[in-house]
């Protein structure tokens, strides 16, 4: 008794347009708001310019989009920054048996 069949895709039904939190709509919105002002402001900007201009609106935007396995491209986000900013020296050998110099590290 009391056996409910929950569909998989009822969290979807939850949110904004099946993809979107609130919060999500809030923060891209305020990108978007933020561009729209630097827009208003700055006149006869330069590529560059307009480049910094628009990256309130195309950094929420990559923020708020919703992707698949989510977990995956997160965690591989975090390998590329960490290698990206980690002060370690990476060595690279291979898969040789004997090796030519005799530096061991």
């Amino acid at each position: 008794m009391n056996n409910y069949l929950i569909p998989a895709n009822s969290k979807k039904s939850q949110l904004i347009l099946g993809f979107f939190t609130p919060i999500d709509l809030a923060l891209f919105g305020t990108g978007c708001g933020l561009t729209l002002l630097l827009l208003m402001l700055v006149k006869n900007a330069s590529a560059v310019e307009m480049i910094i201009i628009l990256l309130p609106a195309l950094v929420t935007g990559f923020l708020v989009t919703p992707v698949l396995y989510y977990h995956n491209v997160l965690q591989f986000i975090i390998n590329v920054v960490s290698f990206i900013f980690n002060a370690r020296r990476y060595y690279w050998r291979g898969w040789c048996v004997k090796y030519d110099s005799d530096d061991k590290q």
